[in-house]
């Protein structure tokens, strides 16, 4: 009889929920590129240690390398449940305008 090995406890999974959100625009961005896809993202689960040998820091959670990108809130929200993920959605920052006219550089 074949047994399956699980990676981690049932404890652990629930413990990292998933955060779906907007990129925003980077200060070197001009356009908006890239900014309408929706993320979804593990929170850590476990805080990082430095490695005794190297020094730098890491842990056994494996989860937060994995990135997803979907086209819509919709979809996102609609796998993390299809999944049992549980989630929060992190609102789109808002946009600023800082509307000046080219005179106003000289003032």
């Amino acid at each position: 009889m074949r047994m399956r090995a699980r990676a981690g406890s049932d404890k652990e999974t629930l413990m990292s929920e998933a955060r779906i959100f907007q990129r925003p625009k980077n200060a070197m961005q001009s356009g908006r590129a890239r900014t309408m896809i929706w993320v979804l993202e593990f929170d850590p689960a476990e805080p990082q240690r430095p490695d005794p040998l190297t020094g730098w820091a890491g842990s056994r959670d494996t989860r937060n390398q994995l990135r997803l990108t979907f086209p819509t809130l919709e979809a996102a929200t609609a796998y993390a449940e299809k999944e049992g993920l549980p989630y929060h959605v992190m609102p789109a920052p808002e946009r600023k305008l800082k509307l000046q006219a080219y005179a106003d550089n000289f003032r």
